[in-house]
C-alpha cells in the first residue's frame, strides 16, 4: 500500500463507511477530520482548516455535496475535491467535474485505487500544500515563520514561533503539553512549566495585538484542562 501523509476531510453522512475510511486512510498516515453534513463540511474548511484535500460525498442530509463543493470554488477555495458517491451516472459525473471537481470515484470503490487516485490528486502541479498557515486573520509562511495579525507583522521570539505553528497545524484539536515541549524544546531540558510562561506571553500578544475598526473574530490561545492548548477564534473560544 502506499503511505500518505496528508491531511484530509473525509464528507460522509453513513457512519460505518466513514469509520471504515477514516481507520483505512489513518493506518496509512493520513490525518483525517470528519464531517457529517455539508454546513459542518463548509464550518471546517472555513475555519482556518489547511487541508490537503476533501473527499466529499453527494448524498449528503441539508445541504448537498454539489452545493458544497459550488460554494467552495466560487468563495476561490481551490482545495483537492475527490467526489466520492453511488450516482455513477454520466451526467452527474460531468455536474461535478463542470462545478470543479478535481476527480469521481463511484461507490463501491477498492481502497487501493483510492489511495493512487489521491496520490495523483496531489501531485498535480498547483496543488501542493499552501505556503501559508492560517487561521482567521492570523497567518504564518511556512518558510520564513513571519507571522502577520490583521496583515500586520506580529514580533515574536523563535520560541513562540514554534508553539503558534504547531497550534496552526492543528486547528480546532488541543495540542498537548508534552507536545509542544518536544516541538520548542527539543535538545534542552526545560521543565514542563516553561511551556506554560510561553503559552502566557504569546496568548498576552495576540490578546493585545492591534485590531482594525470592523475585523472580526480574533485569534487566542485556550487552556483546555487536561488536554493542553487550542488555538482558537476569541468569539468561540472555551472558557480558560
Amino acid at each position: 500500500m502506499h503511505t500518505l501523509t496528508t491531511r484530509l476531510l473525509l464528507v460522509e453522512d453513513t457512519p460505518d463507511l466513514a469509520l471504515w475510511l477514516g481507520a483505512a486512510l489513518r493506518q496509512n498516515g493520513a490525518d483525517v477530520e470528519f464531517a457529517r453534513d455539508g454546513d459542518e463540511a463548509l464550518d471546517l474548511l472555513r475555519g482556518g482548516g489547511d487541508f490537503d484535500a476533501v473527499l466529499l460525498d453527494l448524498n449528503l442530509p441539508g445541504r448537498d455535496g454539489l452545493s458544497v463543493l459550488q460554494e467552495l470554488r466560487e468563495g476561490g477555495n481551490a482545495v483537492p475535491v475527490m467526489i466520492l458517491t453511488a450516482r455513477a451516472s454520466v451526467p452527474d459525473r460531468v455536474l461535478g467535474l463542470n462545478l470543479g471537481a478535481d476527480d469521481y470515484l463511484p461507490k463501491p470503490f477498492d481502497l487501493s485505487e483510492l489511495e493512487a487516485r489521491l496520490h495523483a490528486l496531489l501531485r498535480r502541479p498547483g496543488r501542493m500544500r499552501s505556503m501559508r498557515l492560517r487561521l482567521g486573520p492570523l497567518e504564518m509562511e511556512r518558510e520564513s515563520g513571519q507571522v502577520t495579525l490583521h496583515q500586520l507583522v506580529l514580533a515574536l521570539t523563535p520560541r513562540e514561533t514554534a508553539a503558534l505553528r504547531v497550534l496552526l497545524e492543528h486547528p480546532g484539536r488541543a495540542v498537548g503539553k508534552d507536545a509542544l515541549h518536544r516541538a520548542v524544546f527539543p535538545d534542552e531540558s526545560a521543565e514542563l512549566e516553561a511551556v506554560e510562561v510561553l503559552i502566557h506571553r504569546l496568548r498576552k500578544k495576540l490578546d493585545t495585538a492591534p485590531r482594525p475598526s470592523g475585523q472580526g473574530a480574533a485569534p487566542t490561545v485556550s487552556t483546555i484542562r487536561g488536554l493542553g492548548y487550542l488555538l482558537t477564534l476569541k468569539d468561540s473560544a472555551p472558557s480558560s
